[in-house]
């Protein structure tokens, strides 16, 4: 049986628990055929197949980026989609194999940076994840991307920050240190307690 016949739209199920369970049988099987199908139909004109795709897409990613590595492309044409589940569900599946597809990211950063400033909530958090980890692939590209990475920081709804700086917290390096903790420093004074809490335990 073809493997989009297990996506949750063609089971009739309205809820992502068959897609899940699909991205976790071709992630245990290494099933590089099973993932182009589903790859292929993220472009489908049905927005209920093309979203179990990308579902199906992003979970397999957490499982084992490496098998949706090769769709990096894809992933990047569809933040230009004007479906928001497509864009979001592409931004997350840039933020698991980011380390593996760093320079090609890297790229294409400008587009990125744009989503992300226009982007919903989890757009924006797979986005900002999505630039740390190609921020620590490398100095040069950190050095290019931790001024949008630092203003979103500064900019970002206060309630945001502890989650967004645990993001970022992994690319920071000797030369980013010190306006990285600049900006928490600033930020605390606002934050409840928990918000307080996460922060201080960067700081440390």
């Amino acid at each position: 049986m073809s493997v989009l016949m297990k996506v949750a739209f063609h089971q009739g199920i309205r809820d992502e628990i068959p897609n899940q369970q699909l991205a976790h049988e071709l992630a245990s099987a290494r099933d590089t055929d099973g993932i182009k199908e589903i790859a292929e139909h993220l472009w489908d004109k049905n927005p209920n197949i093309s979203s179990d795709c990308m579902k199906v897409m992003y979970e397999t990613g957490y499982i084992a980026p490496d098998l949706i590595a090769l769709y990096a492309a894809d992933f990047l044409k569809l933040l230009h989609s004007k479906q928001n589940r497509l864009v979001w569900g592409a931004m997350i599946a840039l933020s698991t194999i980011a380390p593996l597809a760093a320079p090609d990211l890297f790229e294409k950063r400008e587009l990125i940076c744009k989503t992300i400033a226009g982007g919903s909530i989890i757009t924006q958090d797979a986005g900002i994840k999505t630039l740390a980890q190609v921020a620590a692939a490398d100095p040069n590209y950190l050095a290019e991307l931790n001024p949008f990475l630092m203003n979103f920081l500064r900019t970002c709804r206060l309630s945001d920050v502890p989650r967004h700086a645990e993001f970022i917290e992994q690319c920071v390096n000797d030369s980013t240190r010190q306006e990285f903790l600049s900006i928490l420093q600033q930020r605390l004074p606002e934050m409840t307690p928990s918000q307080a809490k996460r922060i201080r335990n960067l700081i440390k």
